[in-house]
């Protein structure tokens, strides 16, 4: 069977259902300290919406039908900010947050990035009462949209989290798509844990396909996590799966390039 499918999302669901993990939403584990202690089996289910929101939903509308709660965040630029689809994901008791890009937006401007993020921030809560922030890895630009927090704090917004700061990963495994399989922060530019990611390659917590990750779910050989997915690549449709897979085996390549730019 394809990869990167809804019908391969839902086997992953059953898998992590199934072993008997607990699901969060990113806000849930920020007013949980300590949970993964708690519970050794808990899944932080973060999805970043870059683009094509109707895909986003279709995933919103597949947890929420096994009874999933998880975290969905928005950029607030014309391929992802559909006013429509973020009510109807919150409707299903979804979170929502921001995916913020601002010092790339504003071209590494902070006066400007900061009025862009109050703006857009509270555009947002307009249809959700946001609580938490995630960065959007923007890997052609050369801002890191966490710079901002080197000027101020989110939490002066009523932030209670963003997972790059506030995410215990000494405790939780981080597994992304980036790149179109579960490997790729070889090709991710900012997506990614590199002071942890040696200790899990260590331990063979490293997947390329869905199925390699399933499996070990199934073999009880996982901790708990943070999943994070990016919806646009997961789709039934041949021609979408068809076009993903070729666009994201071109971008790979570019990244691969700026990696390298950036080593050498």
């Amino acid at each position: 069977m394809k990869d990167f499918t809804v019908q391969k999302y839902a086997e992953l669901l059953d898998a992590l259902l199934d072993a008997g993990y607990r699901f969060l939403a990113y806000e849930q584990y920020c007013r949980e300290p300590g949970t993964e202690n708690r519970e050794p089996k808990t899944v932080i289910l973060r999805h970043d919406v870059d683009r094509k929101p109707l895909n986003s939903l279709r995933i919103a509308e597949l947890e929420a039908e096994k009874g999933i709660h998880a975290s969905y965040y928005f950029r607030i630029v014309e391929e992802s900010f559909r006013p429509d689809v973020i009510h109807r994901i919150a409707a299903l008791g979804h979170e929502i947050g921001y995916h913020y890009e601002d010092m790339s937006l504003c071209k590494g401007n902070t006066k400007l990035a900061l009025e862009h993020f109050e703006r857009k921030l509270a555009l947002l809560r307009t249809f959700y009462p946001v609580t938490t922030i995630c960065m959007h890895g923007a890997p052609t630009s050369k801002y890191d949209g966490r710079a901002l927090w080197q000027v101020t704090d989110y939490r002066h917004y009523n932030i209670i989290g963003e997972p790059y700061f506030d995410t215990d990963f000494s405790r939780l495994l981080y597994l992304t798509d980036t790149g179109r399989c579960w490997d790729g922060f070889k090709v991710s530019v900012r997506d990614k844990i590199p002071g942890y990611q040696d200790e899990w390659n260590r331990r063979g917590w490293v997947f390329h396909r869905t199925d390699e990750l399933i499996a070990a779910i199934r073999g009880g050989q996982l901790p708990s996590m943070m999943l994070t997915t990016h919806p646009q690549r997961w789709t039934d449709n041949p021609r979408e799966w068809r076009k993903e897979r070729v666009a994201q085996g071109l971008k790979n390549e570019v990244k691969r390039v700026l990696i390298w730019a950036k080593g050498s």
